[in-house]
């Protein structure tokens, strides 16, 4: 099974540029779209607000007022982690959310340069 997130976005080539900047690759791009590959089974479709509205029948929502989501990223390491959150940041995103970090979980998080929130997270086993 595969999952493909599609999210509206103001500015399709500054999307792309941001995750891009991130290290992620881009797929199946059109003039109003473009596909972010997180893995195999696992896609963020960038769709410019007037594409993603004539999917939907209510409203789009502007994601820099309000949160509907919270796109969470399994890290194998804390070093990935802050190497994704740091290079969001750099690319323009802006912190988001509260750094998790004890309980065997490492977590940050970010909001890309439409306001949706990201979070990088490793989850460390206990020592036997």
């Amino acid at each position: 099974m595969q999952l493909f997130v599609n999210l509206p976005v103001k500015d399709l080539e500054r999307a792309k540029k941001f995750f891009t900047e991130l290290g992620f690759n881009l797929f199946g791009m059109s003039e109003d779209m473009a596909s972010v590959v997180i893995s195999e089974e696992t896609q963020v479709m960038l769709l410019t607000e007037p594409t993603f509205a004539s999917y939907i029948t209510k409203e789009v929502g502007d994601a820099v007022k309000s949160t509907e989501a919270i796109l969470v990223l399994g890290m194998e390491n804390q070093a990935q982690v802050d190497e994704l959150v740091d290079k969001a940041i750099a690319a323009g995103a802006t912190a988001a959310g509260v750094q998790q970090e004890g309980g065997f979980r490492y977590q940050r998080g970010f909001a890309d340069l439409d306001g949706h929130h990201w979070e990088a997270l490793c989850l460390v086993q206990p020592a036997q």
